[in-house]
């Protein structure tokens, strides 16, 4: 019986036992002899088994009966050669040939005359290919039936330096393919120089399931228990041969394909189950050739059932997501990715207002350039529009604005608190919409929670980097503006000289000194709003010696020396006390990360694993009173590690 379909082939190899079938002697006349199954493809209505016959058995193929799991089934054997095309097993047989220099003179006549003689005796039906390694491996025939190509390149072979056997046996088995039956015999008298991993080659070889055999020639044992080891992995033996009786070694191997037969085996229904016990035999006149293994008899059955689909989605980063839930989630995201861009986008030209012009003269102040008011192009409408809205909604909640813009100016941020405020509206969408595509409606709070936290978290990054930036510069900057007033400089001079001398956070901070006090602040209050900013203990510390020198008198320079030198003291100290609690916060750090990213990983790599916590109530409960104990964990390792100096 004939199938009309065949699996693809990645579930074809069910089980797989030795190519080569050793006969077993039988004393009385009728004891069964024992052959073996080499290959089992599950076809959509029987099974298509390669049974390897014993050498010299003379068997009646129409009368081949079988049995799975002990219910007999119908059964049709035939020469495997003759059931070619679609209908038949893809055999595949590749030859790796040692063509190092070691093999030259008698060997690689020998080897040339063994390979035309494999050519020669292997059925019509089995793709050769031919795979040479010396100091490089080249796959000089891709598996075919054109017998007359295959004598072409075994006749073009040449010699040259270096044996690279592991890796002529991994190209080898990838030659061989995933489809069919595959085989590779392997021919060479030398071990191997690559420095390949032999665990490698060998890992290579078991999960190919190719068949191999290697034909040791003439070689010492330097190598042969690496060779056994892949002979092992592949189901195989390793076969020493002179050069004169290597010929026969190959016509052997050709003659084990030729012993094949071919038996389409329908499956009982009786039999559900998907791997089950398969014995097939033969009547012959000197006894029964039996043979017998434990196959996948299911897999056409249940193929179509299951499509890859499911398993790739299952191992995918990106679970799936509803419709219902995907589409909203993208609207979400371009809303998202249009409020970031109303905020960034570039203005178009446009007469500025006052109060654009002035911000726009202190900027370029700032900056270095000079007092001279620039013109500050109007905002796009649909970014004017966002701007006005956010303005809008700011002026209504009463100090929030300015409570946005002290937060900005500590981050050295050139946005304004309206424009801050649609960006962080638009990365609080967006990350509710990738909690939404990788975990569901579930993950949308826990999205949109990081999304309004993180921004906030970053600002306060960006202040405390630069707050430390300004402290380990405030006793360089002191020790200059002592060095200006000794010099016979004024105070308001000598920030002047800080301005451009000094490092860019002290520069830029006392730039914006300069431009308050020439539109009339006290030179006093614009130094101590950078102490607020900065909220800076040591450099309120400098504003208030110099409002004492300015009332009572004396020398300033001396006084700033004085108080420099105290914060390098100071700044030694802090830094030995880091060092030696660097430690116990990597530590917290670590303690309080693992947790929730752990969880994360879960939510991905393995989310029906971890979804339990978040479908019950007792997952629920566990999971507030972990992120409790966690918060509490958090707060106490962060008073622990915290030392003031």
């Amino acid at each position: 019986m004939r199938t009309p379909s065949r699996l693809l082939p990645t579930v074809l190899l069910g089980a797989v036992v030795a190519l080569v079938a050793t006969p077993a002697t039988a004393t009385d006349l009728g004891a069964p002899v024992q052959g073996a199954i080499s290959y089992v493809e599950p076809g959509a209505d029987a099974l298509s088994v390669l049974v390897s016959l014993p050498a010299g058995a003379d068997v009646d193929l129409a009368g081949a009966e079988a049995t799975v799991d002990g219910v007999a089934a119908e059964a049709e054997a035939s020469p495997a050669d003759e059931a070619g095309g679609d209908e038949g097993v893809r055999r595949t047989s590749v030859l790796a040939i040692d063509v190092s220099d070691s093999m030259s003179g008698d060997r690689f006549a020998a080897a040339q005359d063994a390979a035309r003689t494999y050519l020669d005796s292997v059925p019509v039906d089995v793709e050769v290919g031919v795979v040479t390694f010396a100091g490089a491996v080249d796959v000089a025939l891709d598996p075919t039936t054109d017998r007359d190509a295959a004598r072409d390149v075994v006749d073009a072979l040449t010699l040259s330096r270096g044996t690279l056997l592991n890796e002529g046996v991994r190209t080898a088995v990838e030659l061989a393919g995933a489809e069919g039956q595959r085989s590779s015999i392997v021919l060479s008298d030398g071990a191997d120089t690559s420095g390949t991993p032999l665990e490698d080659v060998v890992a290579a070889v078991e999960d190919s399931g190719v068949h191999v055999d290697v034909v040791s020639l003439e070689r010492d044992d330097a190598g042969a228990e690496a060779l056994q080891e892949v002979a092992t992995a592949g189901r195989g033996s390793v076969v020493e041969a002179t050069s004169e009786a290597l010929a026969a070694t190959f016509d052997e191997q050709a003659a084990v394909l030729e012993r094949q037969v071919l038996v389409e085996v329908v499956v009982p229904a009786e039999v559900t189950a998907e791997r089950a016990t398969l014995a097939v035999s033969f009547p012959s006149p000197t006894g029964d050739v039996v043979t017998s293994s434990f196959v996948p008899v299911r897999g056409a059955v249940t193929a179509p059932a299951v499509t890859v689909a499911e398993p790739v989605v299952e191992s995918s980063l990106l679970p799936q997501v509803p419709a219902g839930v995907l589409l909203p989630a993208v609207v979400l995201l371009g809303l998202g990715l249009l409020g970031v861009a109303f905020a960034l986008v570039p203005a178009a030209a446009g007469a500025p207002s006052a109060g654009d012009r002035l911000d726009r003269w202190v900027v370029t102040t700032r900056r270095g350039g000079g007092p001279a008011v620039e013109e500050k192009p109007a905002r796009e409408p649909m970014r004017q529009q966002a701007g006005a809205a956010a303005a809008k909604l700011l002026s209504s909640t009463g100090s929030l604005e300015g409570r946005i813009a002290h937060k900005l100016e500590r981050a050295g941020s050139g946005l304004k608190a309206q424009e801050w405020l649609v960006v962080h509206a638009g990365i609080a969408l967006v990350s509710a919409v990738v909690g939404v595509v990788l975990g569901g409606p579930l993950l949308l709070l826990v999205g949109l929670l990081l999304g309004v936290l993180l921004p906030w978290v970053f600002l306060g990054f960006k202040a405390g980097r630069r707050r430390k930036a300004f402290d380990r510069a405030l006793p360089e900057t002191l020790q200059l503006i002592s060095g200006s007033l000794s010099a016979g400089l004024s105070l308001a001079q000598s920030i002047d000289t800080v301005v451009r001398d000094g490092v860019e956070v002290i520069a830029t901070e006392f730039k914006r000194v300069l431009v308050e006090t020439r539109l009339g602040v006290p030179l006093e209050d614009a130094l101590d709003g950078v102490a607020k900013r900065y909220e800076s203990k040591d450099f309120a510390w400098v504003v208030m010696a110099i409002r004492i020198q300015r009332q009572v008198g004396g020398n300033l320079a001396e006084l700033l020396d004085t108080v420099a030198a105290t914060m390098r003291e100071r700044e030694y100290i802090r830094r030995q006390v880091s060092a030696l609690a660097a430690e116990g916060k990597l530590s917290a750090v670590v303690l309080a990360v693992l947790p929730p990213g752990f969880m994360l990983y879960l939510l991905v790599a393995n989310r029906e694993y971890v979804m339990v916590l978040f479908t019950d109530p007792r997952g629920l409960v566990i999971l507030i009173g972990a992120a409790v104990w966690l918060s509490l964990g958090i707060f106490w390792m962060s008073k622990l590690v915290k030392v003031e100096v």
